[in-house]
């Protein structure tokens, strides 16, 4: 029965997921472990609330950060009807990309391996219930 119940709330999330505005940037050169820092600080902020403190941030994961919930904003307006003041953030997330491998050489012969890595930023907005 348990099965049952939670098969139901995750088709009842994956339905609701498909009807929030989201917005996505993919391979940016950013390591994923540094834009997440930037994300932690705007989780669950009002849309507009979110947008002040990404363009005050010195950080420079957040001009990516800002560009893609400016994307999400728009979407929200342009594509489902919302209204900017009543959004918040729901979700966002930064996933791994493909990695860069590259060498730098050493002495004696030697070499390290150095990664640059990518990553995939997402936010998911949603409507204040009762706003």
């Amino acid at each position: 029965m348990a099965t049952r119940i939670r098969l139901k709330s995750q088709q009842r999330k994956e339905e609701n997921k498909k009807a929030r505005p989201y917005a996505k940037a993919k391979y940016i050169r950013m390591s994923p472990s540094k834009v997440a820092i930037v994300l932690d600080k705007i989780r669950g902020q009002k849309a507009e609330m979110a947008v002040a403190i990404l363009e005050n941030m010195a950080e420079s994961a957040a001009v990516e950060c800002l560009k893609v919930l400016k994307s999400a904003i728009a979407n929200a307006e342009n594509n489902k009807g919302m209204n900017a003041s009543n959004l918040f953030v729901a979700e966002c997330y930064a996933g791994a990309g493909p990695v860069l491998k590259r060498i730098a050489y050493r002495a004696k012969g030697r070499a390290d391996r150095i990664l640059k890595r990518t990553s995939h930023i997402t936010i998911v907005l949603d409507e204040v219930v009762g706003g």
